[in-house]
């Protein structure tokens, strides 16, 4: 993949729950409108309100098609509004990155425990 959409959400940290169900909900549309996924991330230790959504593609152009196809998707579109009516992001960031070879993927060296 050459470009990934990386988003940050603030969310409403009490309505954790109801983000993982919108971000798991993704897993199903993403894909199917021609995104390819790397994941959602909700907070664990630290920072309670903030998420990160991560959303490969070939090119800026598929991912203008991937936005065409996500307006047209009834499932895309019933969970925007379920986001909007509970107001579970509270902000949201969008930002356009590219990995850099040699450092995506790689396995840990470390030879077991010590």
């Amino acid at each position: 993949m050459t470009i990934t959409c990386f988003i940050r959400y603030q969310i409403d940290p009490f309505q954790r729950d109801a983000f993982k169900k919108y971000a798991e909900n993704w897993g199903r549309i993403i894909p199917r409108c021609g995104g390819h996924l790397v994941g959602y991330f909700l907070p664990h230790e630290g920072t309670n309100d903030v998420a990160w959504g991560l959303i490969a593609f070939d090119s800026l152009a598929s991912y203008e098609a991937y936005r065409a196809r996500l307006k047209s998707d009834p499932e895309a579109r019933e969970n925007f509004t379920m986001a909007q009516s509970k107001r579970l992001i509270l902000r949201e960031e969008r930002n356009f990155v590219e990995g850099v070879d040699g450092t995506l993927g790689l396995p840990s060296t470390l030879a077991g425990p010590r």
